[in-house]
């Protein structure tokens, strides 16, 4: 299956029905009076969250969604009935925007289930019942019924990990997450091979996780150099990353700086969420060289690293191979200790506040 996570939709819901003009005609009914039914309500256009999907590809083959006009009102005061919904179904973890203002998501759809209303159906016209008066005993009016809203709006998916990650390309992601998922990325050795975020779960002491792997970041992404930085959203939602810096290199402090930079440069908080930072490939290199780069990368994640709590240490960073399993379950258990630690954090702020008692 193909990955898309952005689509442009056009959306038009369904105008209301016309009201009716109609008089009640009987035998041995001589004044019968109006008796015209109101239109009914137009069908409204709405996203909902649903189960079993994981891409937007759906909507590069559909991009126009209509509701249905609801019915006109009938004679003997029958009201119309209401149009069917236009349903878009998405993925969890999308959002909806305005195509006119790309800032501010008319919804953030995180569970199955959820349901937002993005463009409301037009309500159906009154029969010429409804105009009868004391004075206007027979009315020979009524209303159409309203015309629907039409608006395009932009789908966003963010995935929804809990751990996510990221460094330059080639810096051997997708083999980490192959180890330790059952997760299939395309493993090459060019850069770029991954073009597309990848999701797998890992269990590590009887636990379970959900762990991204999005595309390698390059020096000027957030400018649109390489793939540019627009992966990084699928990892907004994770509670930590997993950085992992190439052990063979050229500069393993350089590396990290440059990813420092772009998760800066992109905002949404990234720079500032929890990492566990890794020198990957170490098999790869002699121990001489593996000690140059522990050093440099620890320079590096001094100046350039999230900033910590008052008096706390900064973790010094890890040692893997995903080829040889070595240092991997160190890096599992320490982004499951910070997933928990992070878990434990919003249970206690969506906590309601004790009642103060006399």
């Amino acid at each position: 299956m193909k990955f898309l996570d952005q689509a442009r939709v056009y959306v038009r819901s369904g105008d209301g029905g016309a009201g009716c003009v109609s008089f009640r005609r009987e035998k041995f009914i001589e004044f019968g009076g109006p008796d015209g039914g109101d239109g009914g309500r137009g069908g409204d256009v709405v996203v909902e969250c649903a189960s079993g999907l994981n891409t937007l590809i759906d909507f590069r083959y559909q991009q126009h969604f209509k509701a249905k006009t609801g019915m006109h009102g009938m004679g003997k005061n029958r009201a119309g009935g209401r149009g069917a919904d236009a349903v878009l179904r998405v993925p969890e973890g999308t959002q909806v925007y305005d195509e006119e203002d790309m800032e501010r998501p008319l919804a953030d759809l995180k569970a199955t289930g959820e349901r937002v209303v993005i463009a409301k159906g037009g309500n159906g016209g009154f029969g010429n019942a409804h105009f009868t008066t004391a004075t206007n005993q027979a009315p020979r009016r009524a209303n159409p019924g309203q015309a629907g809203v039409e608006r395009t709006i932009v789908l966003r998916l963010k995935l929804i990990a809990d751990a996510g990650l990221i460094g330059l390309p080639n810096a051997g992601k997708s083999t980490f997450l192959a180890a330790v998922s059952a997760a299939r990325p395309k493993i090459a050795d060019y850069p770029f091979t991954t073009l597309h975020p990848n999701l797998g779960v890992v269990r590590i002491d009887e636990r379970d996780f959900v762990l991204a792997d999005i595309p390698g970041l390059i020096e000027g992404a957030h400018e649109g150099q390489g793939l540019g930085d627009r992966f990084l959203g699928h990892v907004e939602r994770c509670r930590a990353l997993i950085h992992l810096v190439d052990a063979s290199g050229e500069h393993a402090g350089a590396a990290y700086r440059i990813i420092r930079g772009e998760l800066a440069a992109y905002g949404g908080g990234l720079a500032e969420k929890p990492e566990i930072v890794a020198l990957s490939k170490i098999d790869a290199v002699d121990e001489e060289t593996l000690k140059v780069q522990r050093e440099r990368l620890k320079r590096a994640m001094r100046s350039h690293g999230p900033s910590l709590a008052a008096g706390a240490r900064r973790a010094p960073p890890l040692e893997l191979s995903a080829v040889a399993h070595r240092g991997i379950a160190e890096a599992l258990r320490a982004a499951l200790a910070v997933i928990d630690s992070a878990r434990t954090h919003e249970t206690t702020q969506a906590a309601p506040a004790p009642a103060w008692t006399a």
